[in-house]
């Protein structure tokens, strides 16, 4: 998504010269893409048989779908869970964790 967000519009092709490795399978690349559309995230104009991709949703939309995502598989759905997770694994520091607590107040008196 990273390479399709940047390209804005762009082939199969340009995703595998952007990745600079000349050896990558089209087949591979181009089934990644062929995910990513049936999920929502790109969409496709067709020029024959050749298919110019460009991204359907914002870097955030696709954050925010991966993070729900992961919280759904790993943490029973629980942002505590998660969060309590970070903290453990020391992913996460006690700065960090204040300063997150103080964007939720922030956020909550809005």
């Amino acid at each position: 998504m990273q390479i399709i967000w940047t390209l804005d519009k762009c082939l199969v092709r340009d995703i595998i010269d952007t990745l600079g490795d000349p050896d990558m399978p089209h087949s591979t690349v181009s089934s990644v893409v062929r995910i990513l559309e049936k999920k929502g995230f790109v969409g496709h104009k067709a020029y024959g048989k050749t298919h110019e991709y460009f991204p359907i949703v914002t870097k955030d939309t696709y954050a925010q779908h991966g993070v729900k995502n992961l919280m759904e598989k790993y943490f029973q759905g629980s942002p505590k869970k998660l969060v309590s997770f970070l903290v453990q694994s020391e992913d996460i520091n006690l700065k960090e964790l204040n300063d997150l607590l103080k964007t939720l107040d922030t956020t909550k008196k809005k």
